[in-house]
């Protein structure tokens, strides 16, 4: 099969190279044709006894002596126009080695072939003939190459996640190892000059107002130059069979950490840590032509929210707290698309690392941090636990919907999705940290448990007018998908007495006891319920001014984005107050240079609403005063240069 397959592949390299000599064909048809009743007889006389040799055109030559394609197969095509070259050779080809296409591919092929007009029988020369680049004599050509038709194509929506299943060769290497591996990298530089009028966190990027913000002068104005948004990838593939594809992919970048090393501790806000965003291996196995399945391992975009994301400049925080939502997380995921003809549809389910953005925190006593108590350290040394100490993994599922809502040429497909998440997690307080009041009645320590349960639904609507792409999400214990204003879960001390608390065993929750009715509890830690989503709409300017999609108009487009995030108002009281909502809105112009650069200018509006804080009653202090809304400003500009 791999040797078939390196037949082909030979084939077509000789289609692709045969079109310089085409272009040079091309200037002489005219005069070819006139002479063409002076070498039929010539030509007539090399038909009647083959040879090799009679093939002036070397990669011809080649391909006969390898088998490729015989001698008779070379002087059939010779009598094609080059109009009907390109299709027959590659008909040609595949019937040689059938399962590389589908039978639908090929029913294709064939209407293409069919659909173009004979060459004239006569063999003059006429202005269509001359001008398709039809020849009646010489070693077959393809067509002149031709430019990009039809108009500009429309905005595509950005999907983390596919549906379709990969492709038996799906792309062109520009690695190979061995026979059977294809490497494929790719990434991109981003670079850009950012001006927000608030920035209280002393961050390159917005993150929700009133989040324990410095009380100072002024709103904290700030300008950065960025460049850590550089990142690089690969896609592989390990080839097996038509039906069995076996693909990979892994993705890193350098919005990490900011380093503290001995040579990098004064340079250290430009000195950004790799860090991984992607990384798995995918097998997609072929049932038929209209069902594939799958099997995904590793990490990957979250079935659970992140099949829809905006398009938006800021993606080192992607509007979070501000109505996005979307994680990448290792997972083990399976599923299975089904080809209806009109639509396709395609369910998933994973298992999910399970995750709730719990970062540790130093472990005190009396006010001094224990010996290898340091959160810093628990941090770098495990993450966060208490998702993983429920013992359960989370379960994410989400289901897609695919059809061409508008025929139109140069417009993707509209995908439905809905998705779904269901988590437990677990804290645990050592015997050793209870309260002095309340060890007679936990002499083990203590333990409580919260359930995340939260769902999506989200359309991707491309049209050749606009594209619209929505997302709206309802749940609760959304922080780590950045969401929920990035609430924690809250203790339910309603109803108790003598109150007081105590450390998890990663110092990242504090919990609460007390006496219900004289009798010693633990407090519940319930999470706070939230909703929100967001509208991205995107218009392709140059489509609608008609551009010429050769031209360097043609690469204009516009984005209007809203995001909104709110957390239920009593739980915001329970939490203590403070941050309630948040929104943005944003405006972005792009303009594609070329397939390698693109230009993009965003101005934004981040905002945070608060609630009175339960301490003071009164909004939380900033700039010397009680706000309720905190704003931000955010200018941002900047190149993006592909590879």
């Amino acid at each position: 099969m791999i040797w078939q397959s390196s037949r082909i592949v030979t084939g077509v390299v000789a289609v692709i190279v045969l079109a310089g000599a085409a272009l040079g064909a091309e200037n002489s048809a005219t005069s070819a044709n006139a002479k063409s009743k002076e070498t039929e007889p010539a030509n007539g006389a090399s038909a009647a006894a083959p040879s090799i040799n009679s093939i002036s055109d070397p990669l011809l030559r080649l391909m006969v002596t390898q088998g490729v394609v015989s001698i008779g197969d070379v002087q059939a095509l010779a009598a094609l126009s080059s109009a009907e070259l390109r299709d027959k050779l590659l008909l040609l080809l595949l019937s040689k080695n059938k399962s590389a296409l589908t039978t639908a591919d090929i029913t294709a092929l064939k209407a293409t072939t069919e659909s173009v007009p004979p060459a004239d029988a006569s063999g003059e020369s006429s202005p269509s003939a001359t001008a398709s680049g039809l020849q009646t004599s010489g070693p077959p050509q393809p067509p002149k190459t031709s430019p990009p038709s039809g108009p500009v194509p429309a905005i595509a929506p950005i999907r983390p996640l596919q549906l379709d299943p990969s492709k038996h060769e799906g792309f062109i290497p520009d690695i190979k190892i061995g026979k059977n591996i294809n490497i494929k990298p790719y990434g991109f530089f981003k670079a850009s000059a950012v001006y927000d009028t608030s920035s209280p966190y002393g961050n390159d990027f917005p993150l929700p107002g009133f989040n324990a913000m410095p009380n100072t002068v002024d709103a904290i104005p700030e300008f950065h130059v960025k460049a850590r948004f550089f990142r690089f990838g690969s896609n592989f593939e390990w080839l097996d069979s038509p039906s069995l594809i076996v693909t990979g992919k892994v993705e890193a970048d350098f919005e990490g950490n900011f380093s503290r090393t001995n040579n990098r501790n004064i340079s250290a806000i430009r000195s950004n840590a790799l860090q991984l965003r992607l990384a798995y291996g995918r097998v997609d196995w072929k049932h038929s032509d209209s069902t594939s399945f799958f099997f995904l391992a590793g990490q990957d975009w979250t079935p659970f929210g992140s099949s829809t994301l905006p398009n938006l400049f800021e993606t080192t925080g992607l509007g979070v707290g501000f109505g996005t939502l979307y994680e990448r997380d290792p997972q083990l995921r399976v599923g299975v698309e089904h080809n209806f003809g009109h639509f396709k549809l395609g369910p998933e389910v994973a298992i999910v690392l399970p995750a709730f953005g719990n970062l540790p925190a130093d472990l005190t006593t009396a006010g001094v941090v224990n010996p290898n108590g340091e959160g810093i350290g628990n941090q770098l040394g495990f993450g966060e636990r208490q998702g993983a100490d429920s013992g359960k993994p989370e379960i994410e599922a989400r289901l897609v919907a695919q059809f061409q809502l508008d025929h139109a040429p140069g417009v993707a497909p509209a995908q439905i999705i809905v998705s779904g998440v269901h988590a437990d997690r677990t804290v645990d307080i050592d015997a050793a940290a209870v309260p002095a009041a309340f060890k007679a009645a936990f002499p083990k320590g203590a333990q409580v448990s919260s359930t995340r349960m939260a769902w999506t639904a989200e359309i991707q609507l491309p049209t050749r007018f606009f594209t619209v792409v929505a997302k709206y999400y309802n749940g609760n214990d959304l922080r780590y998908y950045f969401a929920g204003q990035i609430f924690g879960p809250f203790n339910d001390t309603t109803g108790l007495t003598g109150v007081t608390t105590a450390q998890s065993l990663d110092g990242s929750s504090t919990l609460a006891f007390g006496l219900r009715n004289g009798v010693p509890v633990i407090a519940n830690s319930l999470p706070p319920r939230s909703q929100g989503g967001f509208v991205n709409i995107g218009i392709p300017l140059s489509r609608l001014a008609h551009a010429d999609p050769t031209g360097r108009n043609s690469g204009w487009a516009l984005y209007a984005h809203y995001g909104y995030d709110q957390v239920l108002a009593r739980d915001v009281r329970r939490e203590g107050g403070g941050r309630e909502k948040g929104d943005m809105g944003a405006g972005t112009l792009q303009y594609k240079l070329n397939n390698w650069v693109t230009f993009v200018a965003e101005e934004s509006l981040y905002r945070t609403r608060a609630t009175p804080l339960n301490a003071t009653g009164n909004f939380p202090l900033f700039q010397g005063r009680p706000m309720r809304e905190w704003k931000d400003f955010r200018s941002e500009f900047g190149p993006i240069l592909t590879f």
